[in-house]
């Protein structure tokens, strides 16, 4: 469904400069932005994917992964088309790296995602808000999760999709790579609960060859923003690739960080790099460069440093910073035990920072 978007500026020769996302996009008459899902029509910026729905499935909070936010409650968890980054290893990268094809390319003929030509076979499926809530009452789900693809793309409909949320008593979240503008953060900052954020590096030398974005700060400056200006839960989730961010000095660089700006509360978790898309000649992480980025998390003072990806691995469990005794225990998702009490540990009264029912931190 093609819809007007909120934040652009008109500019000179019907040219627009699109600031949902951080790249900002200046875009010619007839043309797309980079995320291909953002179309100039005689100097109007339109989305062309509002409320069109790719994925959706009911997951564990879980699986984002959010560990300390309601440890083990559904959310209908839902993605489009689209990014604004292409990261060649994506795993989600069948409609990640999805493009449209240019207005130019179709004899003049202005793009509509109904009669667009596709780069790939992905289809979607319209899901109003209001259908969208009914889905999660139906399956009893705590929240709304927007995930797959970068909801940031998706920014007219996830932020009606919120509010409409929020009021109907369900929490709401972004999975995210950051790269929103501050603008487009403050539109939408009063309707969302949990910011989980990929730090995928920290250097604009990474990003540049990972994402072809030059500058990363306004990735951190806008998670600071949604931890200390919107009070949201935010959760860091670092995915290791051999060869590109497994250095010793990104693991300490990104520990220093979380702990100085967002606190040593919150989570930080170092996930397993599966092989996918254009890195499949690439290896799995070592579980051993995991275990050391993790011990460098814990000697800088953050309490909470998760390995992901490595089934069974026993640092997917939480541990109480105090008296070490395993809290909350983890399996392919699922919690088997919570002994997170009224936000305290259950043997020696830590306070433990784990939204739940008895608790919202």
């Amino acid at each position: 469904m093609k819809k007007e978007s909120l934040l652009y500026d008109r500019l000179k020769n019907n040219r627009v400069r699109c600031n949902i996302c951080q790249r900002r996009c200046i875009i010619a008459q007839d043309k797309l932005g980079y995320c291909t899902t953002r179309l100039n029509e005689v100097g109007k910026l339109y989305t062309l994917i509002y409320g069109e729905v790719s994925t959706w499935m009911i997951s564990p909070a879980e699986l984002k992964p959010i560990f300390h936010f309601y440890p083990g409650s559904k959310w209908l968890s839902l993605g489009s088309i689209g990014c604004n980054f292409r990261c060649p290893g994506c795993q989600n990268w069948d409609i990640a790296h999805y493009k449209f094809l240019s207005a130019d390319r179709q004899d003049k003929s202005l793009l509509s995602l109904r009669g667009a030509k596709r780069r790939s076979n992905q289809n979607t499926n319209y899901i109003s808000p209001e259908d969208g809530l009914k889905i999660a009452d139906k399956y009893n789900c705590l929240g709304i999760s927007w995930t797959y693809n970068e909801p940031t793309v998706w920014f007219e409909y996830t932020l009606d999709f919120a509010k409409l949320a929020k009021a109907s008593g369900f929490y709401t979240n972004y999975v995210t790579n950051g790269f929103i503008t501050p603008e487009a953060l403050d539109v939408i900052g009063p309707w969302l609960d949990v910011f989980r954020v990929d730090i995928k590096g920290f250097s604009n030398k990474f990003y540049k060859k990972l994402a072809n974005i030059s500058e990363f700060n306004g990735i951190l400056e806008v998670t600071e923003l949604a931890k200390h200006k919107w009070n949201m839960w935010v959760e860091v989730v670092t995915n290791v690739i051999p060869g590109y961010n497994d250095d010793i000095e990104t693991f300490h660089r990104i520990a220093d960080w979380i702990k100085q700006t967002l606190g040593p509360d919150t989570p930080w978790h170092i996930t397993r790099f599966i092989p996918h898309c254009e890195l499949q000649h690439i290896s799995y992480t070592p579980i051993k460069t995991l275990e050391n980025a993790r011990e460098i998390g814990v000697s800088k003072g953050l309490k909470f440093v998760y390995i992901g990806n490595v089934t069974g691995h026993p640092y997917e469990n939480t541990y109480c910073p105090n008296c070490k005794k395993m809290l909350i225990k983890r399996h392919n998702y699922v919690i088997e035990f919570n002994y997170v009490e009224n936000g305290r540990c259950k043997y020696c009264g830590e306070p433990i920072p784990v939204c739940d029912l008895g608790n919202r931190v």
